[in-house]
């Protein structure tokens, strides 16, 4: 994508310009999807993109732009535009290499497909959401079922003026079910969408069919469901998507991208007990395929393995370079962009709690006159810097006298992410992940959140009764 040459020219003319580093981002993406209604195709798409980024560095002072022209004069006429934005000193002598030692690195496959997206047709993708659809079907109240087939190419190049010059390839595959079902009076919806750093061999640990059967069954579960009631009480969270409340309400509060600013709650609090005991909390980008998994960040740094909470203390802040040098701490492979027309910052990759102590899920609910069970989570809304936040409840269920009851509907779940935390007191063993899409300053990425069975004290609980 990227002559060496180009790179080296860019890069210095940067340099001379007075930027005290200069960073070229390019990159090359397809995406294909293919959505069905009812098994019958209702979208196909397929879309190439390709461009490039340019940041430099004055100082802690960041100026950034892009192009989707990848040729030596589009690249080099960016170059002098953002020095000159910058006000640096006089016209930019494009010309030149500079003495650059550009020292060549290559993703070692880590997360390689085993199935690649060319080797199957068209119609065998079709024939899986198909499936899908079919497993869907378990009751006469299924009115319709959605397909979701999400395939995803990135070819990444970042090259930079203290010599680094990586090439990464992620690819991505994600199969998502939604399915509406109505009794005539009211309709209620499922979903489930598995998603990881793989081909489409993700169909031979998720099969279609099951994903079509689960989300049905969330939707038939909401309903019989009855109004959920309000009220503060203790609540078990499940595992998987659970842990999107903590990624949304404590994992941005712990990224640069708000630290540095000082807009977060979280800032300066190295080394205090910022959480229950019970909780270790992690951010890994080497999970072996996972969703939000590479092998370089966006500012061409190796990914890492990120202790943020140990034992309930806090023990790093995820870093970028920008935030790197605004607060001294040490970068963590944390930089992360939605494409070529942003600039990075610090973001989440796989993030999760650890298991705990508890050996079966069920323990949790032992002792608990009157809770709730939120199975699994929907959105919801979070302050930034304080880590306010409600999450709607996607299956809820009550608890009773210990034991796992009816069902409910409407619930909201309302709190405050660093004080959620905190009252946390008992974690089962059973960690899973699940993958979504992850806003911010940067745009959207994949991220994947998790956590065991996780039990909270008391969380105020919004509902319909």
């Amino acid at each position: 994508m990227l002559h060496t040459a180009t790179a080296e020219s860019v890069l210095a003319a940067a340099r001379r310009g007075g930027a005290d580093f200069a960073e070229l981002y390019v990159e090359r993406w397809r995406r294909r999807t293919l959505r069905t209604i009812d098994g019958e195709v209702e979208e196909a798409v397929s879309a190439i993109e390709q461009g490039a980024g340019l940041r430099l560095f004055f100082g802690t002072d960041v100026v950034y732009a892009y192009t989707n022209d990848l040729g030596d004069e589009a690249l080099n006429e960016l170059t002098q535009t953002l020095v000159r934005l910058r006000g640096a000193r006089g016209a930019v002598d494009a010309g030149g290499a500079g003495g650059l030692d550009l020292r060549r690195r290559a993703a070692a496959g880590v997360h390689a497909p085993s199935v690649a997206f060319e080797s199957l047709p068209k119609a065998w993708r079709l024939d899986r959401l198909r499936e899908l659809d079919a497993g869907a079907r378990v009751d006469a109240s299924i009115r319709q079922v959605e397909g979701r087939l999400l395939e995803w190419e990135q070819d990444v190049t970042v090259v930079n003026s203290e010599g680094t010059w990586v090439d990464d390839r992620r690819v991505r595959t994600r199969c998502a079910a939604v399915v509406i079902a109505s009794d005539g009076d009211q309709t209620q919806t499922g979903h489930f969408g598995p998603g990881l750093s793989v081909g489409l061999e993700l169909f031979e640990r998720f099969a279609p069919a099951a994903i079509g059967e689960r989300a049905a069954r969330q939707a038939l579960v909401n309903l019989r469901a009855r109004p959920a009631p309000a009220g503060t009480m203790p609540v078990v969270l499940g595992n998987g998507f659970g842990g999107v409340i903590f990624h949304e309400a404590l994992g941005h509060l712990v990224e640069t991208t708000s630290v540095a600013r000082r807009a977060s709650v979280l800032t300066d609090k190295l080394g205090e007990q910022i959480a229950s005991p019970q909780v270790t909390y992690v951010d890994d980008g080497t999970t072996p395929h996972g969703w939000g998994s590479s092998e370089f960040d966006d500012e061409g740094m190796a990914t890492e393995r990120t202790v943020l909470i140990d034992r309930g203390v806090l023990t790093s802040y995820m870093v970028d370079r920008w935030g790197s040098l605004k607060t001294g701490y040490a970068r963590t492979g944390s930089g992360r962009r939605e494409n070529y027309t942003f600039a990075p910052t610090s973001r989440m990759r796989n993030t999760f709690i650890l298991p705990g102590d508890v050996e079966e899920p069920a323990e949790l609910f032992a002792g608990i006159e009157l809770g709730l069970y939120a199975k699994a989570l929907g959105g919801g809304q979070v302050r930034p810097g304080s880590g306010e936040y409600n999450f709607a409840v996607q299956e809820g269920y009550l608890i009773r006298d210990g034991e796992v009851a009816e069902p409910v509907r409407g619930a909201m779940l309302v709190g405050k992410g660093p004080e959620t935390i905190k009252l946390v007191d008992a974690v089962a063993r059973d960690l899973t992940t699940e993958p979504g899409m992850c806003g911010s300053m940067s745009g959207s990425i994949p991220a994947e959140v998790g956590q065991p069975h996780v039990r909270v004290t008391q969380i105020v609980v919004g509902g319909e009764a």
